[in-house]
């Protein structure tokens, strides 16, 4: 099963707690700034790519300049301890109506995707450190999975 919104129910005149489906991404806290950025807009690309109907419809300004469409449902970025961040990993992962996209901090040490796709692939689950978990599905199961989590700031 896939997850994202179908065309009828992107209502971008609505506040963002209407849309049937929540997205969060969840940092962690225990990496500086920098990383942290990084792996959230990572994951926030991976999930863009993979969750149907986030984006909205391009703009335009008064100069007639295009402004690419942005998530009109909204997206909160929250932080978590790393035990935080494998917990909400393990548990969103479980769920067919949930999608999950995560940054493992293997990522951040490699500078050669293969060699990043090597390291994931000795890891045991259990073993795999994130820098960032991005969530999208039903908003009360979503808001139940991040209850108490911080926004990052």
């Amino acid at each position: 099963m896939s997850v994202g919104f179908a065309p009828e129910e992107i209502a971008t005149g609505e506040p963002t707690r209407s849309a049937r489906l929540k997205w969060v991404v969840v940092v962690n806290d225990g990496i500086g700034p920098g990383p942290a950025t990084n792996a959230a807009i990572c994951v926030a690309a991976a999930t863009a790519r993979e969750v149907g109907g986030l984006a909205g419809p391009d703009g335009k300004d008064a100069g007639g300049a295009v402004h690419p469409g942005l998530p009109w449902a909204g997206c909160s970025v929250l932080r978590g301890s790393a035990e935080d961040l494998r917990r909400l990993r393990e548990r969103a992962g479980g769920s067919d109506d949930v999608f999950v996209a995560d940054m493992p901090a293997a990522a951040q040490r490699t500078r050669v995707y293969d060699e990043y796709l090597e390291a994931l692939g000795t890891s045991p689950p259990e073993g795999i450190e994130y820098s960032a978990v991005s969530v999208v599905g039903p908003r009360n199961r979503v808001a139940k999975l991040v209850k108490g989590l911080p926004l990052l700031g």
